[in-house]
């Protein structure tokens, strides 16, 4: 308490003991305050004339002066001036470090990783597996089939090819007077019913035997496109235009180009046309096989003039990346290449097997199966035996057959 606040206190308390002193008990409180209130009321309009001169008690009386006040409460705050009703409270000292990151709530997505995950490589093309019959026929107008085609059919459907190729003479025609139906009729019956029934579909090329272009042979034309009409196989056609005599179609990544090869010597250069536009159509498919009936070039002893011998038809197949050239019409199988091109001559089935050129015994009945994978051809393997599967190995073959060099030299 300062000096002046005690000194009106103690004038205060003075005047009341005074005022004790002369006035009766019961009248105590009404004098004292009488006496009192007018002092107190003077008491704020100005100090006392013997107030201190000090300057520094030269306070304003009415801030100080409170009968309510106790005498021990904490003097006011010297000089400073409270802050208007408007003002905005002081900032803190410093503002809080946020921390480093906000909290997610509790139903909040979790936070993407940092990065993607790389995706896995596209899955590679699946291989694709063929088989590959030829020449299954038996003397001219027989309906009924040898035991290695049976054998064959049965072998095929355990191994469960994507396709089966047949590089003609399914049946014993090109003679007049023949029953070409019945003999269709036992071809069906021996092979195309079971593979169709495993659900595997058979390609089929024509053959001298089947459908032969020569004159004269046109009724038997007329049968053969009738009976495979009535059997189309369950593939992706490119072009059936001409189906079933020459026609391409795709299984995966690979194209198959038929030919109606069932004549001597090279083709016209409207069927070369044609072999071209397909493959053309094809590019874009990694692998490319083209089969016929007769080869371009000589595989088999007494067979060396029934060949194509087209060079032009070679060359395309090579522009165009041909995997493989695959043919019948020589009963003897042999693997080669020429010119980078790999020719395939199948054994037959049937009857009259036949020697490669340069040897002296008769190539065993076969059946061939090869897989593509990834444009490449991974697996070309022939099987003969009484069961047809024993691998004819490449080194009990000849390092080449006329101009064909055996394929793994």
């Amino acid at each position: 308490m300062s000096r002046v606040a005690a000194y009106f206190v103690r004038a205060l308390l003075t005047a009341a003991l005074a005022a004790t002193a002369c006035v009766p008990n019961g009248e105590l409180n009404s004098q004292a305050s009488t006496q009192a209130a007018p002092f107190m009321r003077d008491a704020r309009v100005a100090p006392p004339a013997s107030a201190p001169s000090n300057p520094t008690d030269a306070l304003d009386a009415t801030a100080l002066i409170d009968a309510t006040t106790p005498l021990d409460a904490a003097p006011p705050l010297p000089d400073a001036a409270p802050p208007p009703p408007d003002a905005a409270p002081p900032p803190p000292d410093a503002a809080p470090t946020p921390p480093d990151a906000a909290p997610l709530p509790l139903d909040a997505a979790p936070p993407p990783p940092d990065a993607a995950p790389t995706p896995p490589d596209a899955a590679p093309p699946p291989t694709v597996r063929v088989a590959v019959i030829s020449d299954l026929n038996g003397s001219y107008g027989d309906p009924t089939y040898d035991a290695p085609v049976h054998t064959a059919v049965r072998r095929i459907i355990a191994e469960r090819p994507d396709v089966v190729l047949c590089t003609g003479d399914m049946v014993a025609g090109q003679r007049a007077g023949l029953d070409y139906e019945a003999m269709w009729a036992g071809f069906h019956a021996a092979v195309t019913d079971p593979l169709s029934a495993a659900g595997i579909p058979l390609a089929v090329s024509p053959g001298n035997h089947d459908a032969s272009a020569y004159a004269g042979f046109e009724n038997e034309r007329r049968v053969y496109a009738a009976t495979w009409q009535a059997r189309r196989p369950a593939v992706e056609f490119v072009d059936d235009a001409d189906y079933p005599f020459r026609y391409s179609f795709r299984v995966g990544s690979a194209l198959f180009v038929a030919l109606d090869d069932t004549r001597i010597g090279a083709l016209r250069a409207a069927d070369r046309g044609w072999v071209e536009a397909r493959l053309t159509e094809g590019a874009g498919l990694q692998a490319k096989l083209v089969y016929g009936h007769v080869p371009i070039h000589p595989f088999t002893i007494g067979r060396e003039d029934e060949v194509l011998a087209d060079d032009a038809l070679e060359d395309l197949l090579i522009e165009n990346g041909v995997s493989a050239f695959l043919s019948g019409h020589h009963h003897g199988y042999y693997p080669g290449r020429h010119r980078g091109l790999r020719h395939v001559s199948m054994a037959c089935l049937g009857s009259g097997a036949r020697a490669l050129i340069g040897t002296a015994g008769a190539t065993p009945r076969a059946l061939a199966f090869l897989s593509v994978h990834d444009g490449e051809i991974t697996e070309l393997e022939a099987y003969s035996g009484a069961q047809l599967d024993d691998r004819i190995e490449r080194s009990s073959l000849p390092r080449s057959v006329g101009v064909l060099t055996r394929d793994d030299l």
